[in-house]
């Protein structure tokens, strides 16, 4: 069981983000270590592009002994077929580098819903059928055949940026499971996208001073430090076309 962290340092609204420090540690790191706690996995792999600037995210890797993948910028679908490949991955776990809350509990339950249902399901998320956790979360797993069918079918280059909408929109086609949290906490955004949700992570590993904490903690933090939602409750997730 292979996850693979899309990471890259030209984001349009925070540049460089994946890199910014997070008590003390590039925040690319919070995610890695609060991934590899996941008992479920075999690996992790960090699934970079070729361009110059991300240069810094492979020396990173390099340099602290993490596996890695140089592969399309923009071709995202295209970076996790080829890591795959590369890896030799009979399931991928897709996991964002914007996301260093991310749980490994969470991660854990949703590779163990998939692991529950085969030979019945193709992919499963945490985000279906609507995201019901804190938005930061999302953890998405597929087997390698499912990905490889995506990769060849997926003509729509908007869609293979965001790698999965191919597998979400035709379940006509695969076999889609959603594991659901018991309470809607979706209005929580606990991903980093702007300088809103750089401040709010901020606070919140400030807050613990280390990164062994769980979800769980972060909600029971927020609800005592309420008012720190409204740092970044204006900003809008971002959207992938329908077509």
């Amino acid at each position: 069981m292979v996850a693979i962290i899309q990471a890259r340092t030209a984001s349009t609204r925070l540049p460089g983000k994946v890199l910014m420090d997070l008590a003390g540690e590039p925040m690319l790191a919070r995610v890695l270590r609060r991934t590899l706690r996941a008992t479920t996995l075999d690996e992790v792999v960090v699934a970079t592009t070729i361009q110059p600037a991300d240069d810094a995210i492979a020396a990173i890797c390099l340099a602290r002994g993490w596996k890695y993948f140089r592969g399309s910028e923009d071709d995202v679908l295209d970076r996790y077929y080829q890591a795959a490949v590369e890896f030799n991955s009979e399931a991928i776990v897709r996991i964002t580098s914007d996301c260093p809350l991310i749980d490994s509990d969470i991660v854990d339950r949703v590779v163990q819903e998939f692991l529950d249902r085969q030979p019945g399901v193709d992919y499963v998320s945490n985000a279906l059928p609507k995201t019901t956790f804190p938005r930061g979360l999302d953890t998405e797993i597929m087997r390698f055949d499912v990905l490889k069918r995506a990769w060849f079918e997926d003509t729509n280059p908007l869609w293979r940026e965001h790698v999965t909408p191919f597998i979400l929109r035709h379940p006509d086609l695969f076999r889609l499971h959603g594991v659901v949290n018991d309470v809607d906490q979706s209005y929580m955004r606990w991903t980093v996208d702007t300088r809103e949700d750089l401040e709010l992570v901020r606070r919140i590993f400030a807050s613990f001073g280390h990164d062994q904490f769980s979800w769980l903690d972060v909600v029971s933090l927020l609800t005592k430090n309420s008012q720190w939602l409204r740092l970044n409750q204006h900003v809008k997730q971002k959207t992938v076309p329908e077509s």
